[in-house]
């Protein structure tokens, strides 16, 4: 008998018995099972991320659906807070998708490369005890899962909003936190980042928004991430991209899940429980986790192989098992990737057999790619979403162009844009640009008036705050609030998810953009602003102004109604008449 098969028995005939159930127990909420299992180290043999493999399927009473989630080793339970490598702990989340009562079976099976295997009987049995039970869900109260719904936008499983994206692509190394466990700058020769030299981030000028009753953790870490992300939900932000691995010649190489930079099987426990602080709170604040996987650096890097190796099938895995409840979340398969398609779509297939609730799932392109990145990825059934990189006066004709092709593909897609170029500019400070006219008339409002979901932000590597240091997310204050502006606008005033884009419907005058519910509620933007005539169904049409710079209410431009049908001029906005406007138009029934 081999010397890991001969600790396997000696740890199974060690077990205590008992499970742990935390969590408020309604539907959309995390329920956290944490059972008594075999002793186990993160550096120990046998390894516990390999050799075991804890899953638990949940099935409800009255619908007969069954969901069946992979768990992971936690230590001693709670190892945020001790930073404990070991422990007889295991623990599954489960984010219940319906209320009443669910029931649950627990499996643990060890053998070698054992987490790695598809087959439900690989290994031998670890006893649980207990290895079933039940609970009951009661009603939700948020806005529930963020859910991919067959349309160009997702929705809120609990509320039926639909979710429109305005949030940070910057800093991409996001995690890259002092407070973390083990989080360092391994290498300071980042990349194309050189010139930043030793850093790590602390989110000092945030602190100040830490607010009491705020999670932190180990006598007060955290604050200043916790507090960066409460500056961004104010504004209205609701999203955050961030990479979890960029080693091996990624910018930064500060960020990885592994127990050290230099280990590719094992994970470090007690930071990946402090992540999950972090999360947790982000899920209180309705801000999506933009999940990247890895940089293109890494395409061919982690195990050795484009593909699904073991090596990338364990780290997907563990992502999978500690963080695919959270209630919005989105996989990116890579920044700026270069994976061959059929290794993509391997990879997608596996991150959604992990994943429970089918989150969606990206891939970023390089600058200006994205028309030739996705040609054969849509229409599968692993793919719902873009995540552009490229010049901001492209992403107009992007989102009409892939948001087209995606329904012709028979699966239409969220079309999200992610990063703006060029690299050493982007999205500038206030200080350096505070009307920042370009990213907010061709990024934000171009993607959104092409049929898009919505953008990030990308900090551009020649200013403060850029795309790996960036410490003060106040840096782009005025920015997040023309963001917010634009998505309260879609959201107070169209059904947008109903609507789509019309351009043709300009025939002459001003350049502009078309929005539009059938004949009944026409959106214009006019990126320079003028006098446009528009092709109009027959009908009088009450004509409002919207200023994107500014935001408020709607106000009066030169008319206030118009006639159809024909070619049709609306008049002028009311102020300004050179800076861009969007103008409201509603038929009157």
């Amino acid at each position: 008998m081999s010397r890991i098969a001969i600790a396997y028995l000696a740890v199974a005939a060690a077990l205590q018995a008992g499970v742990q159930l935390d969590g408020e127990r309604r539907r959309w909420e995390p329920v956290t099972l944490t059972f008594d299992g075999p002793q186990a180290s993160e550096s120990g043999d046998p390894n516990p991320f390999r050799d075991f493999r804890l899953t638990v399927t949940f099935e409800h009473d009255a619908s007969g659906r069954s969901l069946t989630a992979p768990g992971y080793f936690a230590a001693d339970g709670k190892a945020g807070e001790s930073s404990a490598e070991g422990g007889n702990q295991w623990r599954v989340h489960f984010a219940p998708p319906l209320e009443g009562e669910w029931h649950w079976t627990a499996s643990l099976r060890a053998g070698i490369d054992v987490a790695l295997s598809g087959d439900p009987g690989a290994g031998k049995a670890v006893p649980l005890d207990p290895s079933r039970g039940s609970f009951t869900a009661s009603a939700g109260t948020g806005k529930g899962m963020l859910e991919y719904v067959g349309g160009h936008y997702l929705r809120w499983a609990g509320t039926g909003e639909y979710y429109l994206k305005g949030g940070a692509d910057s800093p991409e190394n996001f995690l890259a936190y002092a407070d973390f466990d083990q989080t360092f700058d391994k290498d300071a020769d980042s990349g194309s980042y050189k010139k930043v030299g030793p850093f790590i981030h602390k989110y000092q000028p945030h602190v100040r928004d830490w607010k009491q009753g705020d999670p932190s953790w180990k006598g007060g870490k955290g604050k200043g991430i916790i507090g960066a992300l409460n500056y961004l939900a104010s504004k209205g932000a609701n999203s955050v991209y961030f990479l979890t691995y960029n080693l091996d010649g990624g910018d930064g190489r500060d960020t990885w899940m592994w127990s050290s930079p230099d280990v590719r099987d094992r994970f470090d426990v007690s930071k990946l429980d402090q992540w999950e602080i972090v999360f947790r709170h982000m899920d209180r604040l309705g801000i999506m986790l933009h999940v990247v996987t890895q940089e293109t650096e890494n395409d061919g890097n982690l195990g050795g192989g484009y593909g699904l190796n073991p090596i990338r099938k364990l780290y997907l895995r563990e992502l999978a098992a500690r963080y695919s409840h959270h209630a919005a979340l989105i996989w990116n398969l890579g920044e700026e990737n270069d994976t061959p398609d059929a290794d993509r779509k391997q990879i997608a297939a596996y991150i959604r057999s992990q994943d429970a609730y089918r989150h969606p799932i990206t891939v970023h392109t390089h600058n200006n790619r994205a028309l030739t990145t996705y040609t054969r990825l849509l229409g599968n059934p692993n793919f719902e979403a873009t995540s552009i990189q490229g010049s901001m006066r492209n992403y107009h004709r992007e989102a009409l162009i892939l948001r087209a092709r995606s329904a012709e593909a028979g699966r239409k897609w969220a079309i999200f844009g992610d990063e703006q170029q060029t690299a050493s500019k982007g999205v500038v400070p206030d200080a350096d640009d505070p009307g920042h006219d370009e990213p907010r008339i061709h990024a934000l409002w171009g993607n959104l008036m092409g049929g898009g979901a919505g953008v990030e932000w990308y900090f551009g590597s020649n200013y403060a705050h850029m795309d790996i240091n960036c410490e003060d997310f106040r840096s782009r204050d005025i920015l997040w609030g023309q963001t917010r502006h634009a998505l309260d606008f879609f959201r107070t005033h169209l059904r947008f998810w109903e609507m789509t884009p019309r351009d043709e419907m300009i025939l002459s005058g001003a350049m502009g953009r078309v929005f539009a519910q059938g004949d009944q509620t026409i959106a214009v933007q006019l990126p320079a602003g003028g006098e446009t005539r528009l092709q109009l169904a027959k009908g009088s049409y009450r004509v409002k102004w919207f200023d994107p710079r500014k935001g408020g209410a709607l106000v009066k431009g030169s008319k206030e109604m118009v006639e159809g049908p024909g070619e049709v001029s609306i008049g002028l906005p009311p102020g300004d008449t050179d800076r861009d406007w969007v103008a409201l138009l509603d038929r009157k029934e």
